[in-house]
């Protein structure tokens, strides 16, 4: 049996609204197509490896809320494993408000809510399963103390950690050494290094750099650019993986769908970049989508996905 993935991250209920272009400042934009769905950069992470067929455990913190059950329901649906949702009582579950408008371009404020309750004890209480996984798959939702701590355990279990910085929020870059991949864009990836991301070639600046700070590999994405890679089996050199061409709808998951996947062909043995071009494959296909969760594919339209583009 494969070792399984353990994603360690947030949830939210998703109040999504599609818009023919996004508001300027006190401005009101009529006409908008409304979406009640589920997201949260750890859930949609998950769920995106379950349904790209990988082993998922997902440690979580949910609350009280008529939405959290049917919220959990629907990871289970995706192939992930919920014996490690914690339901919370008195306060909601994570919540965010999100506004899409021209080429998939999106606004979003998040209420954290029961995400703030997955604390360094949690981490504590799953240490065996983090013991026994290929993988640990984090992002920054949840309180920096946890991640701290998350990082600690899997260093001392001999735990690889993928690591998508994001949102970008203070924290010491020192901790990179404890990070196998870290998974940054643009901005990202000029929070966490000081470097002005714009183009590739900055990009591999900021990859190297990060590297440079202690991260095993750095992966830095740039949407419809595609991907810049570097790593030890390139030499110590960094490498572009072009993007799949589509026309998006809506961006939003499309880096947490990236994140997933790319756990789940690492953990199936594939090599780095042929990971990276599957990851990137399934961020094509949620592009093209509305909304979080339900725009991310199963494993049968990624492989389809790939045999067609060759």
């Amino acid at each position: 049996m494969p070792k399984p993935i353990i994603v360690i991250g947030s949830s939210n209920v998703d109040f999504t609204m599609k818009m023919d272009h996004l508001p300027a400042m006190d401005e009101t934009v009529t006409g908008a197509t409304f979406m009640q769905t589920f997201g949260g950069k750890g859930a949609n992470q998950a769920v995106a490896a379950g349904r790209a067929g990988g082993e998922v455990i997902f440690v979580n913190c949910v609350g009280d809320d008529l939405y959290a059950e049917t919220m959990v329901a629907g990871f289970a649906d995706s192939g992930v494993h919920t014996d490690t949702i914690v339901r919370e009582t008195g306060i909601p579950s994570g919540a965010a408000l999100i506004m899409v408008g021209e080429g998939g371009h999106n606004y979003l404020s998040v209420a954290p809510g029961a995400n703030s309750r997955l604390t360094p004890e949690r981490i504590d209480g799953v240490r065996h399963l983090i013991a026994g996984a290929a993988y640990v798959l984090m992002q920054f939702e949840i309180p920096r103390d946890t991640i701290a701590r998350a990082l600690d355990v899997a260093a001392e279990e001999g735990v690889p950690v993928v690591w998508n910085y994001a949102p970008a929020l203070p924290f010491d870059v020192a901790r990179l050494s404890q990070v196998a991949i870290v998974v940054v864009n643009e901005p990202e990836a000029t929070a966490l290094t000081g470097q002005a991301v714009v183009d590739r070639a900055s990009a591999a600046v900021a990859a190297t750099k990060l590297r440079e700070l202690g991260a095993g590999t750095a992966i830095v994405t740039l949407g419809a650019d595609g991907s810049v890679v570097a790593a030890d089996e390139l030499d110590g050199g960094t490498l572009h993986v072009p993007a799949f061409p589509v026309e998006p709808v809506d961006t939003t998951a499309a880096g947490d769908t990236y994140c997933g996947c790319l756990c789940v062909a690492l953990a199936e043995g594939k090599g780095l970049v042929e990971a990276i071009r599957f990851a990137s494959a399934a961020a094509a296909l949620c592009v093209q989508r509305l909304g979080a969760q339900p725009s991310t594919p199963w494993r049968a339209e990624i492989d389809a996905f790939l045999a067609e583009r060759g």
